[in-house]
């Protein structure tokens, strides 16, 4: 799991690009929300990406959470197998890139 500022990604030449992840088979969905999803583990991978709001995600490792604080243009990437939920505070536009069919 790891969490991204792009406010605070710089390379030493223009245009280099950090992969986040690679999804075949992927689909990229634009979510309105104001309340939580449900705690689930992805089939696949997710990257999740802020475009309105703030949203805590929590994560579950061990039976020990981890909340993750993300705010507008952060980036959330969830590997194959991390268990994770997403509570939003008050009203959230967020763009899902992950395998289709996942839930």
């Amino acid at each position: 799991m790891q969490k991204i500022t792009p406010a605070k990604f710089t390379a030493k030449t223009a245009w280099a690009a950090l992969d986040i992840a690679r999804i075949p088979d992927a689909t990229v969905r634009l979510h309105w929300t104001d309340q939580p999803y449900k705690w689930h583990i992805n089939d696949g991978e997710e990257v999740f990406v802020v475009l309105d709001g703030n949203v805590d995600m929590h994560t579950r490792t061990g039976g020990v959470v981890t909340i993750w604080p993300l705010q507008t243009g952060d980036i959330f990437h969830a590997q194959t197998g991390d268990e994770h939920v997403a509570r939003p505070k008050g009203q959230a536009r967020i763009l899902v890139i992950e395998t289709a069919g996942s839930v």
